[in-house]
């Protein structure tokens, strides 16, 4: 089963740094900085440090850093030991062992040892978690593995010691699987199996994770200074058990409300280390000699964008959500949209110079995983889909026609398109109004009267996609683990994407399509021993819920330009978990890496990790 990990691991793209990997101190890019110190801004703020129960990036991403995880990747993208020592797996592949590393401390935000880090802590944060009461937004990435967890969490079982999880001893904690999970080592760095101190837990209660003082910290960082709309300032942990992998020592972020718009204002003086170039701002960039030598191109990611259709719309009266939902719920209605939308022209807010790089015509991204040497997206017919462009103005007139025949009586033309967006940055705006202008120039203003609407960025999720209040948004996802069923999380019942359980449609068969697409995502979640059967009935699924024209894949993540004090092949970055949220074995660079020295390191760096991934493998 870690062969089988280890050969999906092969085809990730992107560098990695974790536990106990020394970095190469000769980089190609000259040298650091004397000053180990990052300067950061933001305008979004969190919500939570409780990592037991967030979902979203910004919140998990500062308690990556906070608390370490059972294991992680190093920079090459190989699997090593961090708060576990080393672990074992049953020849059933249904309990997985793991030895806890002695001597590792918990510690409170003055850097005071509170107590050791011992299984306990694992099996206290999945009883928190599993606990419906406290609202964790990522049990179901556990509960869906562990034995008898998703009974315990429904209520249908009381006793938490039936649950698959168990401190056999003070440093030995065992995992008991409903089934074999080919993927499960690859969840456990994401933040539902983070530990927490149980009796730290019960002492703050509902105060878990409301300030930088309650919680607890055995990672690289703790948050010394936490002022909500005001600062953070994170320290390296000096009592650390890998603090020879630290490098920056203080991490200092600065609240501003128009930080997106004020960033590279704020660069230029210093007072940031890093800025992300608009598409709006690159040529005067590019066509200023001092500036140009700054960019260098930013990394792709694995997070996947696309445009969902809300099948479950709950916006206000004036957009008439009603009228909607009985249009949506006709395929030649969504295929209009399928074939109308111009990504490219969208893309240009975002890439002006290659937009086509960025676009992606699947949910789940190239080189994610694969298996015999084939890659996941050209399996069965999600070749086809890789290999077209969506966008098809004759084919969307076609449907358009189809679909105004379709609902002729039933449905008001033209129909309201309420489509929020982003006022966090101004390339979310421009791109608003391109597809804005862009959809009623090819479908016709008889048909669709798509309104734009700006939203803050401050619970911006919360008062969009989650709450069902749109039509069509621009959305996205990151992968939990490194197996394509992680890219079908976002359509089961209980989602907040766009609710497709909602769809009311019933295909020839009579049988409603939503309940198809499930039936097809189960089979292939059945399938464990066989990874190329599994990877081919999961690009059936997902073939099917592109051609229902449910959602619309625009992109990938990442890419565009930067100017930026940090080599971002020493970043850790991973496709899924928190490895990519971390500070740990990066350092501020005495000047801005340029083109030309991140193509040096990039070569660089494949060449180690192809050698690096090889010897894993063996």
């Amino acid at each position: 089963m870690k062969r089988i990990i280890a050969l999906i691991l092969v085809l990730s793209m992107l560098s990695l740094v974790g536990c106990g990997d020394k970095s190469d101190d000769t980089a190609t890019i000259g040298a650091y900085a004397n000053k180990q110190e990052y300067l950061g801004t933001y305008s979004d703020e969190i919500t939570t440090i409780n990592y037991l129960v967030t979902s979203t990036t910004l919140e998990f991403g500062l308690a990556a850093n906070f608390v370490d995880t059972l294991v992680d990747y190093d920079r090459y993208g190989v699997l090593r030991p961090c708060l576990a020592t080393d672990w074992s797996v049953s020849e059933d592949g249904l309990v997985w062992t793991f030895n806890i590393r002695k001597g590792v401390n918990w510690y409170d935000s003055e850097g005071k040892e509170y107590s050791e880090v011992t299984a306990q802590d694992f099996v206290d944060s999945l009883e928190y978690i599993f606990n419906q009461e406290n609202g964790s937004k990522t049990a179901n990435i556990a509960y869906r593995v562990i034995k008898n967890a998703e009974s315990y969490y429904n209520k249908e079982i009381t006793d938490f010691s039936k649950v698959g999880v168990k401190a056999v001893d003070k440093y030995k904690l065992e995992y008991t699987l409903e089934k074999a999970v080919p993927y499960f080592e690859s969840m456990l760095t994401y933040s539902c199996f983070f530990p927490v101190n149980g009796k730290f837990l019960k002492q703050q209660g509902n105060r878990f994770g409301t300030s930088n003082t309650s919680i607890l910290y055995n990672g690289a960082y703790i948050m010394e200074t936490f002022e909500p709309q005001n600062r953070r300032i994170l320290i390296a942990n000096e009592n650390y058990w890998d603090k020879d992998n630290v490098f920056i020592k203080k991490i200092k972020y600065k609240y501003n409300k128009e930080a997106n718009t004020l960033a590279q204002e704020l660069y230029n003086r210093g007072e940031i280390s890093q800025v992300a170039i608009p598409s709006a701002s690159i040529d005067a960039w590019m066509n200023d000699p001092k500036s140009k030598d700054k960019v260098r191109p930013a990394l792709p990611s694995f997070y996947t964008y696309f445009y969902a259709l809300n099948f479950d719309p709950n916006f206000d009266a004036q957009y008439e959500p009603e009228n909607w939902r009985k249009a949506v719920n006709n395929k030649n209605f969504r295929k209009a949209f399928f074939h109308g939308l111009d990504r490219i022209a969208a893309m240009t807010t975002a890439e002006p110079y290659s937009p086509e790089n960025k676009i992606n015509n699947t949910v789940t991204p190239k080189s994610f995983v694969a298996v015999g040497g084939k890659d996941y997206t050209q399996m069965g017919e999600l070749a086809q889909i890789t290999a077209r462009d969506s966008f098809d103005e004759t084919k969307a007139v076609e449907f358009k026609k189809k679909a105004m025949d379709d609902l002729k009586g039933s449905v008001t033309f033209p129909v309201k398109v309420m489509m929020p967006y982003n006022t966090g940055g101004s390339e979310a705006s421009q791109r608003a109004q391109i597809v804005e202008q862009q959809l009623e120039r090819t479908l016709g203003t008889d048909f669709v009267d798509v309104m734009i609407v700006p939203f803050p960025p401050s619970g911006y999720l919360g008062a969009t996609r989650r709450a069902g209040n749109y039509a069509l948004q621009e959305v996205n996802w990151g992968p939990d683990y490194a197996d394509p069923e992680t890219y079908t999380d976002m359509f089961v019942v209980g989602s907040t994407y766009n609710f497709p359980e909602k769809c009311t449609e019933i295909n020839e068969n009579n049988k409603k399509t939503f309940d198809v697409y499930i039936e097809l995502v189960n089979n292939a979640k059945d399938e464990i021993v066989d990874i190329e059967k599994r990877y081919n009935l999961f690009a059936q699924a997902e073939a099917y819920l592109i051609n229902e024209a449910w959602i619309i894949p625009y992109g990938v993540g990442g890419g565009g330009y930067i100017s930026s004090l940090l080599n971002p092949f020493e970043a850790p970055y991973s496709p899924f978990g928190v490895s990519s949220e971390r500070w740990k074995g990066q350092r501020i660079l005495a000047k801005p890496m340029n083109t030309e020295d991140y193509n040096n390191e990039k070569t660089k760096w494949q060449k180690e990790r192809k050698e690096a991934l090889e010897k894993a493998s063996k």
